[in-house]
């Protein structure tokens, strides 16, 4: 993970200020993270996690890369089939069965003083378990990165006094909101499934309050200007999407949208039952599990918008309602997750946070499946009870 985060390719991309504001840039240097354990595997690049668009729901404990410019670019620039449309309940499935063995999340462990990865069952409160490298995916909270292009807009639509504090008023909230959404960066490994989605949750909330910051000063920004003014911001956003997207078809949003709804019956019951030899009341819980991630894959494919709002104000509007969707999505899978999770013993929740990473190795090398099993199963199974048995 760090040879690939300080790799020249990807360390100069998240240095590179005006490269990040370009969604396929963001997308390379996701999924350069997000596959960094599976390199070495055939097909590592085509894992069940990632999305349409080339990107990755999680890069190891980090949920949502990019989350601030997701929000900013389809708000501020509406962007066709943009980044944002493709979170969904693929992430949340990712979440329960995180496609990361704990081998794959060494890069992610703290560092001592001196440089050297910190043991894995050091106290809680050692230092923040991502590399500094990652500080550009949670979110910037810097004005040239989080801020908003003022030159441009001042030149564009050449405000008046009122419209100019008004756009300054705009800018610092849009900081704040970048800082708020960083602050929500996971600062430890989450090695089970209920803690990842905890995590999601918190990530998700963060993104709602930095929405709730924005709203207000871009709505009194855009309500000073005239028609003139409007058209011109508009022109605008076309002028930053050219080069760096196709124009679409207003469909293309609900069709990202749709398709990160995908894979609704993907779950593997079959391997559950085999592995976990669940009792009776375990079945039950399961059962109801699933039926709550039916429930929020219901819930967010209805909640794609049939078309693409035209004004900035109305796409963060558009933003906010699907960020409440999501979040109602995850709290409901959360909740059935959690009881089925506090069912199960020890050993059996070792083999369940073994699925996942195992799954993904048997998909990208169907030749080799015995070694990948017996690999996963030991490295993360070993250390989830040992983990589990410290905190008793």
């Amino acid at each position: 993970m760090r040879n690939v985060l300080i790799s020249r390719s990807v360390a100069g991309a998240l240095h590179n200020r005006t490269a990040l504001h370009n969604p396929n840039t963001r997308a390379q240097i996701a999924a350069s993270a997000a596959t960094a354990g599976w390199h070495h595997r055939r097909g590592g690049r085509n894992g069940w996690w990632r999305h349409g668009n080339g990107g990755y729901g999680w890069v190891g404990p980090l949920f949502w890369p990019f989350a601030y410019y997701d929000i900013y670019d389809y708000a501020m620039w509406g962007y066709d089939d943009d980044p944002f449309w493709g979170y969904g309940y693929n992430d949340i499935y990712a979440g329960v069965f995180a496609p990361y063995g704990y081998d794959d999340l060494a890069g992610y462990l703290p560092q001592s003083a001196g440089g050297h990865q910190v043991s894995a069952g050091q106290a809680p409160g050692s230092p923040a378990a991502a590399p500094d490298q990652l500080a550009q995916m949670c979110g910037e909270d810097s004005r040239d990165i989080a801020g908003l292009p003022i030159d441009q807009i001042q030149q564009a639509i050449q405000p008046n006094d009122a419209q100019r504090a008004a756009l300054d008023d705009l800018a610092n909230a849009s900081v704040k909101a970048a800082q708020d959404i960083k602050a929500a960066c996971p600062t430890q490994i989450s090695l089970t499934a209920p803690a990842r989605l905890a995590s999601m949750q918190a990530r998700i909330e963060a993104m709602i309050s930095a929405v709730g910051m924005v709203q207000p000063p871009l709505q009194n920004f855009y309500g000073l200007l005239n028609d003139e003014q409007k058209a011109r911001l508009n022109a605008l956003g076309q002028d930053q999407r050219r080069g760096e997207t196709a124009q679409k078809t207003n469909g293309s949003l609900a069709q990202s949208c749709e398709a990160a709804q995908a894979s609704v019956t993907d779950w593997p019951t079959a391997e559950i039952d085999a592995t976990l030899h669940p009792t009776e009341a375990q079945r039950a819980s399961l059962a109801a599990l699933q039926d709550a991630g039916a429930k929020a894959a219901d819930l967010l494919k209805t909640s794609c918008q049939a078309a693409e709002a035209i004004t900035p104000p109305a796409r963060l509007e558009a933003v906010g309602k699907r960020l409440d969707i999501m979040l109602q999505a995850v709290k409901t899978v959360r909740a059935a997750l959690d009881d089925f999770y506090g069912k199960l013993s020890d050993e059996q929740k070792a083999q369940f946070e073994a699925i996942g990473p195992r799954r993904t190795g048997l998909s990208n090398q169907p030749g080799a499946q015995t070694h990948i099993r017996r690999r996963h199963h030991a490295s993360i199974g070993g250390l989830i009870r040992h983990f589990i048995s410290m905190a008793r």
